[in-house]
């Protein structure tokens, strides 16, 4: 019986050795495999006394929230039960030698179109921190999005910064109440004299409007953050709106900058976040208010100053709030009822974009393990224009131009002078490439070095409508291509314009991340301003934003083979054809080279063939059964 008991202890002794030897292995070195399933469907929900059709995935605005730890690979599968074609993209997921999981339709994969089903399947190495994922879609990710959020490999302990007590995503995004948010594409991919109701009605944070907006006098609900005293929160911040910048703050506290686009930034303390749509930032907040009050979170929107065309700008707002003080807990509608006010903090005006601006240049990288170094020498430079022009209706190759009015035109937002135009494909661009298809890749037109003209880009006067423009408005349409050579260091300067709108672009690269280099306001002047890049510690970006009247330089390397969209984030530029398409070829090796499309990539097939205009309309294929939301 001893010997049983002795034997029973050795068991147990080995396997607390095994079990602790496994975690920590786990811990520190073993991938695991991250499944979810999006179910894309429609619910109801009712804001403002209005009850809205929107499409979801699983029921939820926002979208689940997908946590890997770096090495993961990850699985997701798509079954779309909404009545539009759509696709997903993992912004900012590197998809290194995966351009086939990218998720922009008709260049790395045809649409999932109603009642079908697609898998996405990558792996996520050499990043941490926050991402997310939304619909690459006609406007449709102002409801299809989420946060996706990689932690390191050897767990929270090894992040460069004190380790936070809690971690929390915060999403802003907008709210709009159109029951088909596809129909604002097709207006502005008409001309951007839009219907009223083409804006948002509300802004959010996590998908609740606050107590700014009522409905017949009673308060919308609105997200409430608890915290500890003297405990530290790690915020995951996401721009998830379609159309604007916006600036952050707490009542009462400040924030610690410690990452941004996944890639780990110096500790920057400051009391106002400006976070563009398509950027995340990651922020230390310590809980160090007294505890007895309550704060407002507040998001607002920016935009740039008259003459240019104003649209509302709405604010929302949290509220923060102490745990184990005399607050109860509840909805947001119902503490507003109550009898403290919340502290409210002193925001920035709508129209100060320099506040932005130095938020961004203050930014630098932090020195870490997983930092790749930058190349001191670029071998392709290239100067970008951003900015509006316009084009003949009917594909006509001359009309009267109006200064942007004129019945005969459509307004076109352009880079380099071109507006990006898909044509009809039979098939993903990313396909006919791989397979060397020249028939389809000869209706790429080749972004040039540099825009056609030279003049003052950042002349204000040329902002209203009128001949001065006018005499700058034309330009054309096309399938905009720039192809590199593998491995080759590119320099691209963006430089905004003033024509007929003088708006920030946060401008976004798939498959890449950019140094970037230096910005500033005016226009950019090689003599003077090369001196000012930052070769030493430039902040690593996926979306960079180029300031209103002002100019970004990046740097990037071209090692991941592929097609890679280029674009502005702001949903109505690229819907006017604020993009290209940036081709990487292969490397001279099968570990610089595209693999083959996965065996069970989907096919187009022969009636799939969608026209840039019908690509995201309503199939009247599909019965998709409405599910009534909250």
């Amino acid at each position: 019986m001893k010997r049983l008991k002795l034997l029973a202890m050795a068991i147990a002794v080995g396997s607390a050795v095994i079990f602790f030897l496994m975690t920590t292995t786990a811990l520190q070195v073993a991938a695991s495999v991250v499944e979810h399933t999006f179910i894309v469907s429609q619910v109801n929900m009712t804001h403002l006394c209005k009850e809205t059709l929107i499409t979801v995935v699983n029921g939820q605005l926002p979208g689940p929230v997908i946590e890997v730890t770096e090495g993961d690979t990850v699985v997701v599968h798509v079954i779309n039960r909404s009545p539009y074609n759509i696709t997903i993209h993992w912004h900012g997921v590197k998809q290194q030698l995966n351009c086939w999981a990218d998720g922009v339709p008709m260049i790395t994969q045809c649409p999932i179109q109603p009642n079908h089903n697609f898998t996405y399947r990558f792996d996520v190495a050499g990043q941490e921190g926050t991402l997310w994922w939304h619909a690459h879609a006609a406007f449709l990710r102002a409801t299809l999005h989420g946060a996706f959020i990689i932690r390191p490999r050897q767990g929270t302990s090894s992040y460069p910064f004190p380790k936070p007590d809690r971690e929390i995503p915060i999403i802003i995004g907008e709210w709009w109440d159109k029951d088909d948010i596809t129909l604002v594409d097709m207006d502005m991919v008409d001309d951007i004299a839009v219907l009223p109701d083409d804006d948002p009605s509300a802004s959010t944070i996590n998908g609740k409007l606050g107590d700014l907006y009522n409905c017949s006098g009673v308060a919308e609900s609105g997200y409430e953050l608890d915290l500890e005293p003297g405990k530290t929160c790690l915020l995951r911040v996401i721009n998830a709106a379609l159309y604007s910048e916006y600036y952050l703050k707490i009542a009462g506290h400040k924030f610690t900058v410690v990452a941004a686009d996944a890639n780990y930034v110096d500790p920057y303390p400051t009391d106002v976040l400006a976070v563009a749509p398509g950027e995340t930032l990651d922020a230390l907040v310590v809980a160090d208010a007294p505890p007895s009050s309550r704060y407002y979170m507040v998001a607002l929107p920016n935009q740039a100053p008259k003459p240019d065309p104003q649209g509302p700008e709405h604010v929302t707002r949290a509220i923060v709030r102490y745990t184990g003080g005399s607050q109860s807990h509840g909805d947001g509608a119902a503490a507003a009822a109550t009898d403290d006010v919340p502290v409210a903090p002193e925001m920035p005006d709508q129209h100060d974009t320099m506040t932005s601006f130095y938020f961004h240049g203050n930014l630098t990288s932090l020195r870490h393990e997983r930092q790749r170094g930058l190349a001191q020498v670029a071998d392709e430079h290239l100067f970008i224009t951003l900015g509006l022009g316009s084009v003949c209706r009917n594909g006509q190759y001359s009309c009267k131009r109006e200064g942007g009015e004129g019945p005969e035109v459509i307004i076109v937002a352009t880079i380099n002078n071109i507006s990006y135009h898909r044509p009809a494909l039979a098939a993903p661009l990313l396909e006919s490439h791989y397979y060397r298809s020249t028939s389809t890749m000869d209706v790429l037109q080749e972004l040039p070095d540099r825009p056609p003209r030279v003049f003052n880009f950042t002349d204000e006067t040329l902002i209203p409508f009128g001949p001065k423009e006018a005499r700058l408005e034309a330009t054309s349409r096309g399938m905009v291509a720039r192809w590199f050579r593998h491995g080759a260091v590119v320099d691209v300067v963006f430089q905004n314009m003033a024509v007929m709108s003088s708006d920030s672009n946060p401008m976004h690269l798939h498959g890449h991340d950019m140094f970037v280099l230096a910005q500033g306001v005016g226009n950019f002047e090689a003599a003077k301003d090369v001196a000012k890049y930052n070769l030493v510690n430039p902040p690593l970006r996926n979306t960079v934003l180029v300031p209103r009247l002002g100019w970004a330089a990046v740097r990037f390397v071209a090692d991941n083979p592929g097609i890679w969209y280029m674009h502005c984030h702001y949903e109505f530029h690229l819907s006017m054809g604020m993009a290209a398409l940036f081709i990487v070829e292969d490397g001279p090796t099968v570990d610089t080279s595209l693999p083959p499309p996965p065996k069970d990539f989907q096919t187009c097939g022969h009636d799939d063939r969608l026209m840039q205009d019908k690509f995201y309309s309503q199939s009247t294929e599909s019965e998709v059964p409405h599910i009534s939301g909250v």
